[in-house]
């Protein structure tokens, strides 16, 4: 048999039709479980935050979280890949199609299960005592009880080193002192994971995280309000005026940087899917208003400009798709590293802004209007921009893997 004769091209005729939505067919890498769980959130989005979110966003507010946070509890989605003590134990592909349809809905409310899942239930999971699992896990899995974490602070953002929040010890208490900025659920928490300078390790400085009952005397959190971006959020300041907390209060198994570094990695890979939810919604909005919205006589999607902003923005989304689904499949085989992590924040949040600053001119003057949710999706962006690693700390991140090179200090 010759070559050309052993080779079947495969037959146009059953290649499914072209799919607006999936252009890639991207679907087809996930089973029906991820698609089960995916449609799901998606629902519960529509249902729950949907009809509500332009209001919630133009007032400031996220009225009703604790009654979200359960709800999102009762879906699974709350600790979503960790396993036992209430957690779903799903896979980091399932999870990361969580967050890109709550973030479609508004990055305020996956940030809500970001800081919730992959930041204080993380760190408690993994670096936590059995005691301190078993006490706080299953009420935060369940949306029972909120939690926050505790490690930027007012002078102190991308170089945690540096931080001034002190635990001493008096006896065998820790005694906790400083401030921590911009903390996603701080005024709503039960329970903050919190980050300190300690005089451990030898007598060098450590630094080491902290299990902290929010009703503990000396503890408070003021919300932060004002805010142009992530309104509909609660973001708070953590004010810490001598805790005291037993021995027992610290996260035994997390020593030094590696301990929130972690727990940031973790949550970072959320921000790869969450983000393209955020481009995902506006893309969308632009499409279907530039198939209806007539100018010179016909929908402004017939003419070349439109069409070829179209294209561009969905081939940056659907490829940010596929990073974050690659990193992904990577997590579940505990093949990702940092770097890689970093890699797909860097891309998928960056395009994800540019496609809604794109979308909003194809929207014209009416892109500022809540009653779409271009501006809303785009403001809230340049947040997810600077939390969880500014642009240039992934930049360097990758420029030192690539180099070899430190070019932090």
């Amino acid at each position: 048999m010759s070559t050309t004769e052993s080779v079947k091209p495969s037959e146009p005729s059953k290649a499914p039709p072209f799919d607006p939505g999936d252009p890639l067919g991207i679907d087809d890498l996930l089973d029906p479980e991820d698609l089960a769980i995916r449609d799901t959130v998606r629902t519960w989005a529509a249902d729950r935050v949907l009809p509500h979110i332009a209001e919630w966003y133009e007032n400031g507010e996220l009225p009703g979280i604790r009654e979200l946070a359960r709800e999102l509890g009762s879906l699974g989605a709350l600790g979503m890949s960790l396993k036992g003590y209430g957690c779903a134990g799903a896979s980091a592909v399932q999870y990361g199609l969580a967050c890109l349809e709550l973030e479609a809905a508004d990055s305020g409310i996956r940030s809500l299960v970001s800081v919730q899942g992959s930041l204080a239930m993380y760190a408690i999971h993994r670096f936590g005592s059995e005691e301190q699992k078993e006490r706080w896990l299953p009420g935060m899995a369940a949306g029972e009880t909120i939690g926050c974490f505790g490690l930027t602070e007012p002078d102190h953002g991308s170089d945690p080193a540096g931080m001034r929040t002190r635990a001493e010890r008096d006896g065998t208490d820790w005694v906790l002192t400083g401030r921590k900025m911009w903390i996603t659920n701080g005024s709503v928490a039960g329970v903050a994971v919190v980050w300190a300078q300690t005089d451990e390790e030898g007598g060098g400085s450590g630094i080491r995280g902290f299990v902290v009952p929010t009703d503990s005397p000396g503890f408070s959190a003021p919300e932060i309000r004002h805010k142009w971006s992530l309104r509909a959020s609660v973001t708070s300041e953590l004010v810490l005026d001598g805790v005291r907390l037993p021995a027992d209060a610290v996260l035994p198994g997390a020593t030094g940087l590696r301990g929130p570094l972690s727990c940031l990695s973790h949550a970072r890979y959320g921000i790869v899917w969450g983000a393209m939810g955020a481009a995902r919604a506006s893309f969308e909005a632009a499409l279907d208003y530039a198939k209806s919205r007539e100018q010179f006589g016909r929908p402004i999607g017939g003419f070349q400009l439109t069409q070829a902003k179209l294209a561009d923005m969905a081939l940056e989304l659907h490829k940010g798709i596929l990073l974050a689904h690659h990193l992904g499949r990577r997590m579940d085989a505990g093949r990702i590293r940092p770097e890689q992590v970093s890699f797909g924040k860097l891309n998928n949040v960056r395009e994800a802004i540019e496609i809604c600053r794109t979308s909003r001119t194809i929207l014209g003057a009416n892109g500022v209007s809540l009653e779409y949710p271009v501006m809303r999706h785009a403001t809230n962006l340049e947040s997810v921009l600077t939390y969880e690693g500014t642009v240039e700390m992934h930049q360097l991140v990758l420029g030192k893997a690539l180099t070899g090179l430190d070019a932090f200090r």
